[in-house]
């Protein structure tokens, strides 16, 4: 593997996951060594790397998961490598807020500074990971899905970031899923596959159906949402649904095998509704009823017992139990069926899951395989098999591609047009405008906290949705 950057350079490094992007990374930033080969950094050898080195000699990582300390507030976060760097014996509260002020004014967010990052929003710690990196004074940032959270207008934002940090020299290196907007903020593109590099040139002589071709190994085709059920009943219907500073009067139905998308900018309320119609937000008013009859709010159980599922935006913290195998992913919202005097029956909670990694196309060694040992995709197809082990008649389904590979992706896209024409009725919950348009029939978008438009997606293209969303 050879791969090189300029100052003000962006690269962007692209391949599935299980490619090789994570452990380059790890390998610049000091994380793992190499076997064999040489790290020059500044035109400096670099025979020995570790985190401090690396740091030290400019390099600063926005990993995936953010590496944030949850239980720390956002001016803490934010200066924490830029005092560490210094090496003083006591951590500084107001040069901390100082540094944490300065970095978010530069990118023109605002952020409670002592509000504590576990009760953050997914989008706000992934601004806040970047805001670290930019208080670090880094001379090559790494950013590893920065924009998994963000919506189109803080993808355009931070965009603008980038060019900043190229106009002063930074160099970067980009990683995302997102192909588009690798292209727009690189000059350089690099291919990895089955951990070796297999294209490398200038940005402008790829398009996003040659680099998923690189990626894949093969030619990913648009495909469109499945038929609509003629004379569907309807199967899910929303009324008045309204939860003060979240969301207002949100109406809709939802019918059999209906596949309906909700999107809107960062802080529309399309989170808390999602939540809402399974219990984990307690609307003040509104009803929410399946085949008539009325669900429960504010109940997780309830809305578990009518047969809806949800599968959380942020899986890593909300969806999964990432130490625990497949298996027990799987089963611990089936023990009951598969109890017998008392006891688990576990040859059957066994063949159940080892079938739905079979439908679900899950790569892993087998069942008992560690959910954390799986790439993006395939965490999110342990996800969807938890809750299709359940049966539901509705399943919300909050970002589901977000953080996995294009040729996953396009994967995960296929359960969806499938299970809808099994009958489920599914709610897509996303700002990624071709996911919306490649599955869902029709698309809510919100703002403010409320729908304003409620589209036919077969009569709208991407650049339609995206002047909605902005205008």
């Amino acid at each position: 593997m050879d791969f090189n950057l300029k100052r003000g350079e962006a690269v962007c490094l692209a391949g599935e996951n299980g490619s090789g992007k994570s452990t380059l990374i790890k390998i610049i930033s000091g994380v793992e060594p190499t076997s064999e080969g040489t790290v020059h950094i500044a035109g400096k050898a670099r025979p020995v790397l570790n985190p401090r080195i690396s740091a030290a000699a400019g390099v600063m990582v926005i990993f995936q998961d953010f590496s944030l300390f949850p239980n720390l507030s956002v001016a803490e976060n934010i200066a924490f490598v830029t005092q560490l760097s210094t090496h003083k014996l006591l951590f500084k509260r107001e040069a901390s807020r100082a540094i944490a002020r300065k970095a978010l004014e530069k990118i023109g967010v605002e952020i409670d500074l002592d509000t504590r990052v576990e009760a953050l929003p997914v989008a706000q710690k992934q601004l806040v990971a970047i805001c670290r990196a930019l208080a670090s004074q880094a001379q090559l940032i790494i950013m590893d899905e920065p924009t998994t959270a963000l919506t189109e207008k803080e993808v355009r934002r931070l965009q603008g970031i980038i060019q900043m940090l190229k106009s002063e020299g930074v160099a970067v290196i980009f990683v995302s899923h997102k192909l588009a907007e690798m292209l727009e903020v690189s000059e350089k593109v690099v291919v990895l596959r089955n951990g070796k590099k297999v294209a490398e040139g200038p940005a402008s002589e790829f398009d996003t159906q040659s680099l998923t071709y690189h990626m894949t190994g093969r030619d990913v085709p648009k495909v469109p949402p499945s038929d609509a059920i003629v004379g569907a009943d309807t199967l899910m219907e929303v009324k008045s649904l309204s939860k003060q500073g979240s969301f207002s009067n949100i109406n809709f139905e939802l019918k059999t095998g209906e596949v309906l998308g909700i999107t809107g900018l960062l802080g529309c309320g399309r989170t808390s509704v999602a939540k809402a119609l399974f219990g984990l937000v307690e609307p003040d008013q509104g009803t929410i009823t399946i085949d008539g009859k009325q669900v429960p709010t504010g109940d997780p159980q309830a809305a578990s017992l009518a047969q809806i599922g949800y599968v959380p935006e942020d899986r890593l913290t909300e969806g999964l139990f990432l130490s625990q195998s497949i298996l027990r992913n799987v089963a611990i919202g089936r023990l009951d069926a598969h109890t017998h005097g008392g006891f688990l029956n576990m040859d059957n909670l066994v063949d159940e899951a080892s079938d739905w990694l079979k439908r679900l196309k899950v790569k892993a060694p087998d069942v008992n395989a560690s959910v954390q040992s799986l790439s993006g995709g395939n965490q999110q197809r342990v996800a969807l098999a938890r809750w299709l082990s359940r049966a539901p008649r509705v399943l919300v389904l909050n970002g589901p591609s977000v953080g996995v590979d294009v040729g996953s992706k396009a994967e995960i896209h296929d359960i969806i047009r499938d299970l809808a024409r099994q009958g489920i009725g599914i709610i897509v919950i996303s700002d990624d405008l071709p996911e919306l348009l490649a599955t869902c029939h029709r698309i809510a978008v919100m703002r403010d906290g409320r729908i304003i438009n409620m589209l036919d997606s077969g009569s709208v293209t991407e650049d339609d949705l995206a002047h909605r969303l902005a205008s």
